[in-house]
């Protein structure tokens, strides 16, 4: 139902829409879409992206192996399909940049707003018990979010390797420069691995955190 209310929210007139953060949260609590649920949206969000850009990393290495294994035909035809597949990932990278942001910002609205609430409190057991539940979910927080840099630090290596090899077979389309690009394969195999890895673990971290919120 949350994520019904947060979808019929989205879709009103950009006009509606601007302004800073914090306007959006007011907006978003009015409707009955708290901080709380936003950033349980958001991580749900993340692991999504996360997923699409596992799938095209796996498309950019598989796309790659055609070029170093290339024998005969159109290489130019090659070429492009290595730039598109380059281009998808990253594109791919990029959203799960943006989305980690988005994570971070509502994450830090709701703990500062947590924080300020409790000085509210008239009943100190209450109090108490609001503070250290906050006290929990900042630290489930903080392993998720180590456990989504790793993985976000990982890429840009990635597809800077990428790009260079990309780059290396548009300026050189010849047979010569398939036989460079087989001694870069392997390294790049092993990086999208490492990547890949990561991302699973930053993906189970998503899992588990959003279970616990949602207790």
């Amino acid at each position: 139902m949350k994520r019904i209310v947060l979808a019929c929210v989205l879709a009103l007139p950009p006009l509606l829409m601007s302004g800073c953060q914090s306007a959006y949260y007011s907006a978003m609590e009015k409707v009955g879409v708290h901080k709380r649920d936003i950033l349980v949206d958001r991580v749900e969000d993340t692991r999504a992206a996360q997923d699409d850009a596992q799938e095209e990393f796996v498309s950019a290495l598989e796309q790659f192996r055609t070029v170093v294994n290339f024998d005969g035909g159109e290489l130019e035809s090659v070429y492009n399909d290595m730039q598109s597949a380059y281009d998808d990932s990253e594109a791919a990278a990029e959203s799960v940049s943006e989305n980690i942001r988005k994570v971070e910002d509502v994450a830090e609205a709701l703990f500062d707003e947590w924080q300020d609430e409790l000085g509210q409190y008239t009943n100190s057991k209450l109090r108490s018990q609001s503070a250290q539940t906050l006290k929990e979910t900042k630290s489930r927080y903080k392993a998720l979010h180590i456990s989504l840099k790793r993985a976000e630090a990982k890429m840009q290596p990635v597809l800077s390797a990428l790009k260079d090899n990309t780059l290396f077979l548009k300026h050189n389309l010849n047979a010569r420069a398939i036989g460079s690009l087989k001694g870069e394969f392997g390294g790049i195999k092993r990086d999208i691995d490492r990547l890949l890895a990561e991302m699973q673990r930053s993906i189970k971290a998503s899992d588990q955190f959003i279970k616990e919120m949602q207790q």
